[in-house]
């Protein structure tokens, strides 16, 4: 049998304030220099209950991406040029597979304990940023759970995996770079052992604290993990955390604001599609239009 390999911290990042769409305050972690890829950005975004300040995000367009968004009190509105409609709320989660283009808006709502939300956003590999836009729902009912005394891990996607053989898979299972993605509540003085032996792993602190393989984790720090495949993680106090696995893609990575593509060439392409409105037409459309 083989001996378990402990993680440990290998980088630390702190949120830092800041501001998108109409005036939506956030708290955002990025790295679009391949630090996480296959991951680039986490937003937090947190208001007071009745907060009519809060602002929204008017219609904008992406592409080269995949958005995941999850609600831990109130909610968000999206509509999208697919004609998706839809609202998600406490517990719930949206995924956008945003491929060659997708056009969307998303309007914040707080419910009685305010609001608070986290965007994610995946890389998606150069084969992939000209695929055709996807959308999909996901409610809380429909995302597993592993519990353990004090412990209770929700996955959104991917595979987890306890030490103690416990397995449970997220129902979003198209996430790009094969990632994992998961909720995880821990009460003080209680743990949990996971076995994760993808190449990268991130853990997200937004609430409390806890000691991950003996290496202490604080609010709003985000940890990225080395060589291994165990994580025994321990609530110093109540504590809640974002849990992050994946492979990195290894690819170039140019962005410029909505647009993450490879190369600069490909940046000015898409700023070209938006303004000329080709940006949400399929590749295949765009060469059946031109041989009209």
């Amino acid at each position: 049998m083989n001996t378990p390999i402990p993680r440990h911290v290998t980088r630390r990042q702190r949120s830092q304030p800041s501001r998108d769409g109409d005036g939506v305050d956030i708290l955002r972690l990025h790295d679009f220099g391949g630090g996480l890829d296959p991951f680039l950005m986490l937003d937090e975004l947190i208001a007071a209950p009745g907060d009519d300040a809060i602002g929204g995000f008017p219609p904008h367009p992406h592409r080269g991406i995949q958005t995941l968004t999850y609600v831990v009190h109130g909610g968000l509105r999206h509509e999208d040029h697919l004609g998706h409609h839809s609202s998600i709320g406490a517990g719930d989660a949206q995924w956008m597979h945003t491929g060659h283009g997708i056009i969307h808006g998303e309007t914040p709502f707080t419910d009685a304990e305010g609001l608070h939300a986290f965007q994610l956003w995946i890389n998606l590999p150069a084969r992939d940023k000209l695929s055709e836009p996807t959308y999909r729902d996901v409610r809380a009912e429909d995302m597993p759970r592993l519990t353990a005394p004090g412990a209770e891990l929700i996955a959104l996607g991917g595979t987890w995996q306890t030490t103690d053989g416990q397995t449970i898979e997220g129902p979003l299972d198209a996430l790009a770079g094969q990632s994992a993605v998961a909720l995880l509540h821990l009460d003080a003085g209680s743990s949990l052992s996971l076995l994760c032996h993808a190449t990268r792993l991130l853990v997200f602190v937004f609430d409390g604290s806890l000691t991950a393989n003996s290496d202490n984790l604080t609010h709003g720090e985000l940890a990225s993990f080395g060589e291994g495949d165990t994580l025994e993680l321990y609530g110093t106090e109540n504590a809640r955390i974002l849990l992050l696995s994946g492979e990195p893609h290894h690819e170039p990575i140019a962005h410029h604001g909505p647009f993450v593509m490879n190369h600069q060439h490909e940046l000015e392409q898409a700023m070209r599609d938006y303004r000329d409105g080709t940006l949400a037409v399929s590749p295949a459309e765009k060469g059946l239009a031109k041989g009209r």
